[in-house]
């Protein structure tokens, strides 16, 4: 991949989004001194809407040292275990551990779709970063007798890290197969899916059954993930915006991956993640490949790690500022130093601010 150059950058005060309070009533019973937030204020992610309207112009983006072109690191987990048994396991700890790091750093989340799609709508001088989660596990979700989530879930630690870090937007998303979160019961399945669509995460296709797409026929592979829209669909979740490749493993056609049709049932993609092991361009740069998006694996500098995985792409941008994507504030337009004009798609060549 080639690295693409920023502007200089200067120390920015970000702003602070407010947390909308969900529609569930109810109390949770739980005390004060837990960390979560009782089920009456439940937080939802905060809509695009909640942050004041903000025009970009040279001089702001020259302020904040905006780069819209700058990389995104778009994180890869799988399971949360006390014990790691795997080596892409992490363990609670280490996942709210590096939560916190990305919030201190400036980094707001935003969903696969969000990205894939240009909605990087996150205050000026703040980065963003995309939380995936492949396999739909236990560990990412499940709901409370009180039908909240769980305190060591994935999404329970995201709502957690986000109340003590309100810049951080409490939002991610999650790539199932076809027993979303480990639930065999359809009710519970649905009762999942809407929890989360409700409260902005994203869940979305990860295939029926996680073959290799690579050594299935070209209707083996639309079979796969048509399969899963149906499902999804049955269980409440818009179509799917975005889509993981299982193993990151590629069809033979990689057209397939992205668009196709069986039995009846079409799906087409705005984007299809890999499984490793880069930080991503976003999507109105020239070189983004929809059918092919990277990610970086969470985890450690140990092994294969030591240059591709989470640990060392944060360390990496933290030291290379200059290379990060940092937000100009608004979405409607896009904020680049003048020198990277040609590295942008014509498409977006309307929306440009350069300086």
């Amino acid at each position: 991949m080639t690295l693409v150059a920023n502007a200089a950058v200067v120390a920015v005060g970000l702003v602070a989004l407010t947390l909308l309070p969900s529609a569930e009533g109810g109390d949770s019973g739980r005390g004060s001194g837990d960390g979560r937030v009782p089920a009456k204020a439940a937080p939802a992610a905060p809509s695009h809407s909640a942050l004041p309207p903000v025009t970009a112009t040279v001089e702001s983006a020259r302020a904040v040292g905006a780069n819209e072109l700058g990389l995104v690191p778009v994180i890869m987990y799988h399971r949360l275990l006390k014990k790691r048994i795997a080596s892409i396991d992490r363990t609670p700890s280490q996942f709210r551990a590096e939560l916190e790091k990305l919030a201190k750093a400036g980094y707001v989340p935003v969903t696969a779709a969000e990205f894939v799609t240009g909605k990087i709508d996150i205050p000026a001088g703040a980065h963003p970063v995309v939380l995936t989660f492949d396999d739909g596990h236990p560990s990412h979700f499940a709901l409370d007798a009180n039908g909240l989530p769980r305190n060591d879930t994935a999404v329970g630690i995201i709502l957690d890290v986000a109340a003590k870090y309100p810049s951080f937007r409490p939002v991610a998303t999650f790539w199932v197969n076809q027993s979303p979160f480990g639930l065999s019961d359809r009710k519970r399945q649905e009762a999942a899916v809407k929890w989360l669509v409700d409260h902005g995460f994203e869940v979305a296709n990860h295939t029926y059954s996680h073959l290799d797409l690579r050594r299935l026929s070209p209707k083996g592979v639309a079979e796969q993930i048509a399969r899963q829209e149906r499902l999804l669909k049955k269980l409440g979740a818009p179509p799917s915006v975005t889509m993981a490749l299982p193993y990151g493993s590629s069809p033979r056609n990689a057209k397939t991956g992205r668009e196709g049709k069986w039995d009846g049932t079409s799906y087409r993609f705005e984007g299809v993640f890999l499984a490793g092991a880069e930080p991503s361009v976003p999507p109105y740069a020239k070189s983004f490949d929809r059918s092919a998006i990277w990610r970086i694996q969470s985890n450690g500098k140990q092994g294969e790690c030591r240059r591709w995985c989470s640990a060392y792409w944060l360390a990496w941008l933290d030291k290379h500022p200059k290379e990060r994507y940092t937000s100009d504030g608004d979405p409607e337009h896009i904020s680049i130093p003048k020198r990277l004009r040609g590295n942008i798609i014509s498409k977006a060549a309307k929306k440009v601010i350069a300086y």
